[in-house]
This record gives structure tokens, C-alpha cells and sequence, in this order.
């Protein structure tokens, strides 16, 4: 098919020249425009506790942090648990999913961008009614065989408008059934002059970086979840070990007991005294247990694993890992860029900016250029000729007049969204704080509580040793021997939960710092 024809060459150029139009228009957006938020930060993390009391062991530093910083415990199983949830893990696959939505809404918005071009084509087998419109030109019984029905008409040679107009072969009877043969091509492309595609375009990538950070947020999540979870599983080993230990020590009392009393050295109050403490302590071994078996659980879980699918991996007990002597917390200025949800309440802020300039372009007039291009005949043996082309161009213009207030109440409810994603993200941003804050807090506070009851603990040993070396002398009473022996236990209990509390505030530091995603993590991926 060659289109040489002067006035089809016309226009296209006219459509040439509106398209030029449009481009020089294409700079005006409406709307406001995003600025990135500034956020403040203290020059130190430190600068609050300079009059800090006497030091701690493991002390934070402003030096980088590591993406991988679960490693600072040295803990092979961590690691291999660490290494193996980013893939595992439902919530970030469900996040992943929501990604690949966000990306896919992205390329359909910006297809909005270009002309939409479709090809068709169609054969109809068709009958104008008599009793209808075309009656009134002459219906049935008209005896015409020619003329125009309708306000498209037909051509010389029976031949109609790509509309479906009426061809003349009525015949006597009236009209006929006659065959309708066609196929072309239809284009569209709204010219964006106001910019409400570009905004749509905007709010769309705005969109797409917070899903991308609500990943990476969930992912963070879930790293930390998996070292408290891990820390806490080695806490309760070392509970139920101590327990174990202090059950043998109470045995052992109890057996001193039996042989005072057998010797006549003591009565039997102090072997139904050292029984009734051996069956205490052994009470408490059972929700130890419990508490261990809900770890591995919750590990399990995490890693998207049946029920205590990992015991026989996690089951051995392993010593608590230490904590490390320097804790790489990173500058104060980074924090912004590292915590997810920071980024992810700036970018949905972006968006709902964006979504502003979108309701404010649609009070403003919608033009459209159109254009088709086609074969029509009454023979399938026609569609090659010249004379059965037909074709169409030009602009559409589409203004608002009466909405019903609709436009207005829009634009209204996507500033009010925009001041609840402004007051959304400074939120974030002090919550964000604060996390930093109470958990350098935490950490240094608990070390300090770990050392007083450390030194509780080998005082409490010593008691022990002497009351008892006292009873098998016989200068002292059972009692203190009991005493001893429960105060041992429980310091000892609670310097072992001391020692998961100190660990487990690091991990809330690291959550707290936004670590654990970057480089590598998440790997984009649909």
C-alpha cells in the first residue's frame, strides 16, 4: 500500500507540527515540586554521655559499620542462620512480591508516557433495519438504487465510511444485506502540556523506592529478629546448665545431710530441708526447656521451617558468644541514609507530593491527537485497492466544566495526604533517634549491671563453699548452707540472662543503626 497522496501528506505534517507544539509545552508542570528533606544530627553519638560512669568492656566507636555485622560475635552457627534467611524468610518474600507489584505499576504508568497504536480488523455480515433511522430516507419499497442514507453517505461504487454508513445496493425490495470488510491501524497519545503523566510518573518512581525500602526494612527485621532469637536459644542452654550444675551441688547437699543425720550430727529437718531445695531447683528445669524448645521454634519459623526443624541443629549447647570490645556504630549523618524506614517515609512523601501536581493537572483542559488509518470494502477482493482507504486525524480537547466538586475535593484530600506523609516522616526521623539513643543507652547500662553481678556471683560462690565447709565442721546450721545455695543459683540465673541482655541490646543497636542490608542485601529479584 503506497499513501502518496498531497493531502494525507498535509496532514501528517500537521500533526508533525501540534506534536512540535507539544514539546515545547512539555516543560510546564504543575504542581509542587519535591524537595529532599534535611535532618539533624548531633556531631557526636557520645556527646550525652561524656560524664558517663566508670567504663565498659565493649564500647561503641564512630568508626564504619559492617553490613555483615553479626560477624562481631565470631559465631559460625549465626552465621550460617544469618546467610541462609534473606531466602528464606516469608516477610521478605511477601515484601519481595510487593516490589515486583510496584515495579509493574511503574512500567504501566509509564506507558502513559507514549502513543498507543493498535491494529484490527473485522468482517461483518450486516442488514440495515427498515423500520429504523434509514426508513425516513426511503425504506423498503423506495425503488432506489443509489443515493445516501444517513449523514456519512456511500460512495460511487458502494463503498462506505469506516463509521459502518450504508451502502446504496437496496434494490427494489428495499435494503439488502450487504458484507463489510475492513482492517487498519489506531493510534492515540495524549500531549501532556501540564505535566499530570510526568507527576504520575513521579508518584509512580517515588512508589517504587519506598516498596524497595520497605524490603529492605523487612529484611533488617528480620536479620535482628534471627541474632536476638539465636542469643536468647544460647542464654536459656546456659540457664538450663547452671540449673544442671546447681542441681548436682543440692544433690550433693542433700547426701552431706543423709550422712550427718545417719552419724547422729544433725537431725532429720535438715534432710527435709536440703530435699525440698533439690526438688525447687529441679522444677525449674522443665521451663527451661520449654523456653529452649520455643527458641528453636521461633528460628525455625524465621527461617520458613516446620516446627523444630532445627534441633537437631540447635539442640547442642554452645557457649553465649562475647561481645566484641568495639562496636563500630558509624557517623550520626548517616543515619538517614541507612534506616530503611527513613527512607522509605521520605520516598512516600515524594509520592504523595507527586500526587498533588496529578490532581491540579486534571482542573486543566485534556488534549488528545487521534489518528487512524484502514482498508474498508463491501468484497474481500477490494481491500487492496486505493479507493478503499479511509483514514482520520486530529486532536481531541476534553475540558472540565461541571464535576460536581469531585476535581476540587480531590486536590484537597492529596494536599491533607502530603501533610500526613510530611508529619509520617518526621515521626520516623525521632523515633529514629530515640532507638539510637535507648539502645547505646541499653547496652552500656546492662554491661555495667553484668559486672555488679558477676561480682555478686563469686561472692555468692565463696558463701557457699565456706557455709558448707562450716556444716561439715559443725559450727554452722543447714540453714546457711541453704541460703547460700539459693542465692548462688539465682545470681548466677540472672548474670547468664545478663549476658543474652547485653548481646541482645547490640543486636537493637545494629536494628537501631539501620546495619545488616547494605551492600549486598536485598538482592532485586521478582
Amino acid at each position: 500500500m503506497h499513501l502518496k497522496q498531497p493531502f494525507l501528506g498535509a496532514m501528517l505534517a500537521r500533526a508533525a507540527v501540534a506534536s512540535a507544539a507539544s514539546l515545547c509545552l512539555a516543560g510546564c508542570t504543575v504542581g509542587p515540586d519535591f524537595k529532599a528533606q534535611s535532618i539533624w544530627s548531633p556531631d557526636s553519638w557520645f556527646s550525652a554521655r561524656q560524664a558517663a560512669p566508670a567504663a565498659v568492656a565493649s564500647e561503641p566507636v564512630s568508626e564504619p559499620i559492617d553490613p555483615n555485622w553479626w560477624g562481631l560475635f565470631h559465631d559460625a552457627e549465626l552465621t550460617s542462620l544469618e546467610g541462609r534467611v534473606a531466602a528464606a524468610n516469608l516477610n521478605v518474600k511477601l515484601a519481595t512480591i510487593r516490589l515486583a507489584e510496584s515495579r509493574s505499576q511503574r512500567q504501566i504508568t509509564g506507558a502513559d508516557q507514549f502513543p498507543t497504536l493498535q491494529g484490527d480488523g473485522s468482517y461483518t455480515r450486516e442488514r440495515v433495519s427498515t423500520k429504523g433511522v434509514v426508513g425516513i430516507f426511503g425504506g423498503a419499497g423506495a425503488g432506489t438504487t443509489g443515493g445516501s442514507f444517513g449523514s456519512t453517505g456511500a460512495s460511487a461504487n458502494g463503498t462506505t465510511g469506516r463509521s459502518g454508513a450504508i451502502p446504496s445496493n437496496l434494490g427494489g425490495s428495499g435494503l439488502q444485506p450487504f458484507n463489510l470488510w475492513q482492517y487498519g491501524f489506531d493510534a492515540s497519545w495524549e500531549l501532556d502540556l501540564w505535566g499530570r503523566v510526568r507527576r504520575e510518573v513521579e508518584s509512580a518512581d517515588a512508589s517504587l523506592e519506598a516498596s524497595t525500602d520497605a524490603r529492605r526494612n523487612s529484611l533488617l527485621s528480620v536479620v535482628a529478629e534471627v541474632a536476638r532469637d539465636y542469643l536468647q536459644l544460647r542464654g536459656q542452654q546456659a540457664q538450663l546448665a547452671i540449673t544442671e550444675e546447681n542441681i548436682k551441688t543440692e544433690r550433693e547437699s542433700l547426701d552431706l545431710s543423709h550422712a550427718r543425720f545417719r552419724g547422729g550430727l544433725t537431725t532429720e529437718l535438715d534432710v527435709a530441708n536440703a530435699a525440698a531445695q533439690l526438688q525447687s531447683t529441679q522444677s525449674q528445669v522443665p521451663q527451661l526447656e520449654q523456653q529452649q524448645d520455643q527458641s528453636i521454634n521461633a528460628l525455625s519459623f524465621l527461617l520458613g521451617e516446620a516446627p523444630q526443624a532445627l534441633r537437631a541443629e540447635l539442640i547442642t549447647p554452645r557457649a553465649l558468644p562475647p561481645v566484641p570490645p568495639r562496636v563500630p556504630v558509624g557517623l550520626p549523618s548517616e543515619l538517614a541514609r541507612r534506616r530503611p524506614d527513613i527512607r522509605q517515609a521520605e520516598a512516600q512523601l515524594h509520592a504523595a507530593t507527586a500526587d498533588i501536581g496529578v490532581a491540579v493537572a486534571d482542573f486543566y483542559p485534556k488534549v488528545t491527537l487521534d489518528g487512524s488509518l484502514g482498508l474498508q470494502a463491501l468484497k474481500a477482493k477490494d481491500l487492496g485497492n486505493w479507493a478503499a482507504r479511509q483514514y482520520g486525524l486530529g486532536p481531541t480537547i476534553s475540558i472540565p466544566i461541571f464535576e460536581g466538586g469531585r476535581l476540587r475535593a480531590t486536590l484537597e484530600l492529596r494536599k491533607v495526604e502530603q501533610q500526613e506523609a510530611a508529619l509520617n516522616y518526621q515521626q520516623t526521623v525521632l523515633q529514629a533517634w530515640h532507638d539510637v539513643d535507648n539502645a547505646l543507652t541499653a547496652y552500656a547500662d546492662e554491661q555495667r549491671r553484668h559486672d555488679a553481678l558477676a561480682a555478686a556471683a563469686a561472692q555468692d560462690s565463696l558463701a557457699l563453699r565456706l557455709s558448707r565447709d562450716r556444716y561439715t565442721q559443725g559450727v554452722a546450721d543447714f540453714l546457711n548452707v541453704l541460703d547460700a545455695e539459693r542465692a548462688l543459683l539465682q545470681v548466677q540465673l540472672q548474670l547468664a540472662d545478663s549476658s543474652t541482655t547485653v548481646s541482645s541490646n547490640l543486636v537493637q543497636l545494629y536494628k537501631a543503626l539501620g546495619g545488616g542490608w547494605e551492600p549486598t542485601y536485598p538482592v532485586a529479584s521478582r
